[in-house]
C-alpha cells in the first residue's frame, strides 16, 4: 500500500490517517481498518460519519482531550451513533472543578521546569479554560534538547495517567470494528498512545517516528480548524507557525527515553498492569 491510501479525506477533519500498511521488525506489516488516528472530531458532517462508521465501521473513539476542551468544543457527532461507543480518556490530571490541565503538583512542577516553563498557578475562575502549552505543545523552545522537550511534555502524559493510557491501549487491544483516537490536532497526545501501541505491534522505531512526523503534511489545515475555535485562537496566533510542526527527533528521543528508563514502552506498560493477554490482543488487531 502507498502512503497516499492511509489518508482518510473528510469534510470535518484534516488529520486522519490509517495506521495500517507500516512495516515491522519481522517483516510484517499492520494491518489496514483496525485503528485510526485523528484531530477533533466535533466537525464531522452527516456523510463523514456514514463513511467512518458504515464504510470503515467505526465502533470506538478514543477521546484523549481535557474535560475542560470537551466542555468548551463539545463531545462532536459520534456521540450521538448508537453503534459507536466513546472514551473518554483524558491524559492530563483532573484537579479543581474546571479543568484538568497543569496539575499544581511537584510533578507538574518539576517537568514544566525541565520543558523551560514556569508552572501556573491557578485562579479557580469560573469558566473552563486550557492551558495551550499542554494541550498544543509548542515543540519550539529548545531545539539543542530535544530530550528535555519530550521528557516535559510526552512522558508527562505517562507520569499523570497511565490509567487512561493503558485504558486506551485496550480498547484498541480488545475492541470490534475500528477505533480511532484523537485529541485537538492529532499530533502530541494522539502521536504518544498511536507510538506505544505500534510499538507493542513491533512497528519499526523509523515507521513510528515517520507516521508521527507525517502530520506535519496537514498542519496548515490543522492550524486553520483550531484557529477557527475560540477555544485555541489566541494561544496559537501567540506562537510562531512553524512551532507546531512535529519534529521527528522528539518522538525518536520519547521512545529512546522509554528505552534508557522503562526497558522500552512494553517495560513501562507491564509495570502499569499492562498484561501478556492485553499485548496478545493488541497484535493481533493489528498485525497481518
Amino acid at each position: 500500500m502507498s502512503e497516499a491510501t492511509r489518508w482518510i479525506a473528510l469534510d470535518g477533519a484534516v488529520n486522519v490517517r490509517d495506521l495500517g500498511g507500516l512495516p515491522t521488525a519481522d517483516g510484517r506489516t499492520t494491518r489496514f481498518g483496525r485503528v485510526l488516528r485523528s484531530d477533533n472530531l466535533q466537525g464531522l458532517t452527516e456523510a463523514d460519519v456514514r463513511r467512518l462508521v458504515g464504510e470503515l465501521e467505526l465502533r470506538d473513539v478514543v477521546d484523549l482531550r481535557s474535560h475542560a476542551e470537551v466542555a468548551l468544543e463539545g463531545p462532536g457527532p459520534l456521540t450521538r451513533v448508537p453503534e459507536v461507543s466513546i472514551h473518554h480518556l483524558t491524559l492530563f490530571p483532573e484537579v479543581g472543578r474546571h479543568t484538568d490541565v497543569d496539575a499544581d503538583t511537584p510533578e507538574a512542577a518539576e517537568l514544566a521546569e525541565l520543558a523551560g516553563d514556569a508552572a501556573p498557578s491557578r485562579s479557580g475562575g469560573a469558566q473552563p479554560h486550557i492551558e495551550a502549552d499542554k494541550v498544543l505543545p509548542w515543540q519550539g523552545k529548545d531545539e539543542e534538547h530535544p530530550d528535555v522537550r519530550a521528557l516535559g511534555f510526552y512522558y508527562a502524559y505517562l507520569l499523570d495517567r497511565p490509567d487512561s493510557v493503558l485504558a486506551a491501549l485496550r480498547v484498541l487491544a480488545h475492541g470490534d470494528g475500528a477505533a480511532i483516537v484523537h485529541c485537538a490536532a492529532g499530533k502530541d497526545r494522539t502521536g504518544v498512545v498511536c507510538a506505544l501501541a505500534l510499538s507493542v505491534a513491533g512497528v519499526t522505531r523509523d515507521a513510528i517516528v515517520a507516521d508521527y512526523a507525517a502530520t506535519g503534511d496537514r498542519m496548515a489545515a490543522i492550524l486553520a480548524r483550531l484557529r477557527a475555535s475560540d477555544t485555541y485562537r489566541d494561544d496559537l496566533d501567540s506562537r510562531p507557525a512553524d512551532s507546531h510542526l512535529p519534529r521527528p527527533e522528539y518522538m525518536d528521543h520519547f521512545l529512546r527515553m522509554l528505552e534508557d528508563r522503562d526497558d522500552g514502552p512494553l517495560g513501562w506498560l507491564s509495570r502499569h498492569g499492562w498484561t501478556g493477554e492485553d499485548a496478545a490482543a493488541l497484535r493481533s488487531r493489528l498485525l497481518s
